[in-house]
């Protein structure tokens, strides 16, 4: 089969893909000729940035109102899927939140530079509650096991080339980032790696954040949530692709991305950071499965590449 499988009847989702590298993910596969679906929960910007994409000549591109913390929600899209298209043939989880709360006001009066927030270092004026860890791990992991779980018979119906699902995940999800050996194991024993350990392995993080036991216990202590959602959602793709051998499964971390979500800290444009998921996207037949992409180079699961 050639390695340009798709056609312009193959057709996409993307979460989370008002902005930022969602809406470039959005828009590097609509110029392929693929149909694709943006999807956020804020209507007006999401039906503003589809009029941007049909305004450039982007025919193919439409919105869909939808909220990955919402299970009926997420059931009603599928059924209008299937009725519209009776199949999926790229899912792309991009949706995804920090999980924090910054006082500005703070951050300026200590005269802190930006960049200091994602250096590991604790920053003054960063916060994070029980409440912002428990919504951080509900839309950035179980945001994505839902659209996955739910979206699996469409992606079933896919074309001969196989149905593919790119989670974006992150550097910070890499397991060299939990101070315990025994909870990186809990995520890298993949032979015995399933739902229920992943599940396991995020109640006792929250269990620990409400008893003030991060930092005894060995879990990141800074931007906690993300990093354990990260490394949960990495966790998922490797069950995923060893469950659907006939699908591509990935994840990848589409690199230090200037956005919104990073306070324009990043050095790379929307448009690069969504080279690694259009990649996976359109991974030809034959291509690896359950793998983490650094960008567009595979990595380890396990150590960070320097």
């Amino acid at each position: 089969m050639d390695s340009r499988w798709w056609t312009k009847e193959t057709v996409a989702v993307v979460t989370g893909s008002k902005r930022g590298i969602g809406y470039a993910i959005v828009r590097r596969l609509a110029e392929n000729g693929i149909r694709v679906i943006l999807t956020d929960p804020d209507q007006e910007v999401g039906t503003a940035a589809v009029k941007t994409l049909q305004d450039a000549g982007f025919d193919n591109v439409i919105f869909y109102q939808l909220d990955v913390k919402d299970d009926t929600g997420i059931h009603v899209f599928e059924k209008w899927m299937k009725e519209r298209y009776g199949k999926l043939d790229i899912l792309v989880n991009n949706a995804g939140i920090m999980g924090i709360s910054i006082d500005y006001d703070i951050l300026k009066a200590n005269q802190a530079d930006p960049r200091q927030i994602f250096s590991g270092k604790t920053v003054e004026g960063i916060s994070e509650s029980y409440e912002m860890a428990k919504e951080c791990i509900d839309i950035n992991y179980y945001g994505t096991k839902r659209m996955a779980e739910a979206f699996l018979p469409l992606l079933k119906r896919a074309s001969d080339a196989g149905g593919r699902i790119v989670n974006v995940s992150s550097r910070a999800g890499v397991l060299e980032f939990l101070q315990n050996e025994a909870l990186r194991q809990q995520l890298n024993d993949l032979d015995n790696l399933n739902e229920v350990k992943i599940d396991t392995f995020l109640e006792s993080f929250l269990k620990d954040f409400q008893e003030g036991l991060l930092k005894n216990n060995g879990w990141p202590v800074q931007f906690s949530a993300y990093y354990v959602s990260k490394a949960a959602v990495s966790a998922y793709t490797r069950v995923l692709a060893r469950q659907n051998p006939d699908m591509y499964v990935n994840c990848v971390h589409p690199g230090y991305v200037k956005s919104e979500m990073n306070f324009n800290t990043g050095h790379l444009s929307t448009d690069e950071g969504a080279e690694g998921p259009a990649m996976l996207a359109l991974l030809p037949p034959g291509s690896p499965s359950g793998q983490y992409y650094n960008r567009k180079e595979r990595a380890s699961f396990y150590f960070l590449d320097k």
